[in-house]
């Protein structure tokens, strides 16, 4: 069992930045993939970024190239994401997730273990 706690969300102004983490208990996260999701209010949990077991591997929505930046510390077992230039449109509700697949992984039900999920909230 992997269990995998979020932090740093919370709310900030258009245009500006928050950086997620993700913290990993009960087994090393080099045996995964990592991906953050995000799911808004009426909407289907959608992929934002994987990254592979290593770290030498990325994948991104194209929604977000350019201006999140996911990485991983297999040493410290967390993961991040730095997410610059916020819009208002991506306001949702932002989890980390640990898969067995195979790297590039974007379907949420491929995701063998999940965090509670953490608010992000951008003002216009």
């Amino acid at each position: 069992q992997v269990q995998l706690v979020e932090s740093g969300g919370g709310l900030v102004q258009a245009g500006g930045s928050l950086r997620l983490s993700c913290a990993a208990s009960g087994r090393t996260l080099n045996n995964y993939i990592m991906g953050w999701f995000r799911q808004a209010p009426g909407k289907e949990r959608e992929f934002v970024a994987v990254i592979s077991r290593s770290g030498s591997r990325i994948y991104y929505a194209d929604f977000v190239k350019d201006r999140f930046t996911i990485s991983r510390d297999n040493v410290k077992n967390t993961m991040s994401l730095q997410m610059n230039s916020l819009k208002p449109e991506d306001t949702a509700v932002y989890y980390c997730a640990a898969a067995s697949a195979r790297f590039g992984e974007t379907r949420p039900g491929n995701y063998d273990y999940w965090g509670q999920g953490i608010q992000v909230t951008i003002s216009s």
